[in-house]
């Protein structure tokens, strides 16, 4: 018995900027049978090394935090996706070796200011 391949619906939009800082992904929709790769883009702009996020929404549902990374390598795994927050390259690429039509959904990525105070570093925490 074979069954044919669904198709997965990834949405793609940005989350605005806070002081200055930014974030840039590509918008839009995309669309890939099960078991292709997704790779989403999402780049950077700070004055000093933001918390980065990933959040997906699922149709009818609100936003939930897929990954965070919290300083330059730090390398984010949940349900099957990846992102590695790359200094160098001011990146944070959305990845998945094998989409299922489960994954359809809205993708975010975001950033945050991370707080540093004399006595060492506050992270924001959701």
């Amino acid at each position: 018995m074979s069954s044919s391949p669904g198709l997965v619906t990834v949405m793609l939009f940005l989350l605005g900027q806070t002081r200055g800082d930014s974030v840039s992904q590509m918008d839009g929709q995309v669309t890939l049978l099960e078991g292709a790769t997704l790779t989403v883009n999402c780049t950077y702009s700070a004055t000093r090394y933001p918390t980065l996020f990933w959040y997906v929404q699922y149709p009818g549902e609100g936003p939930q935090l897929l990954l965070k990374a919290t300083k330059a390598s730090d390398k984010g795994t949940n349900k099957g996706f990846e992102a590695t927050y790359n200094a160098k390259t001011t990146s944070f690429h959305l990845e998945k070796a094998s989409v299922q039509e489960s994954d359809s959904a809205v993708y975010h990525c975001a950033l945050s200011d991370t707080v540093r105070e004399t006595a060492g570093r506050a992270d924001h925490k959701l």
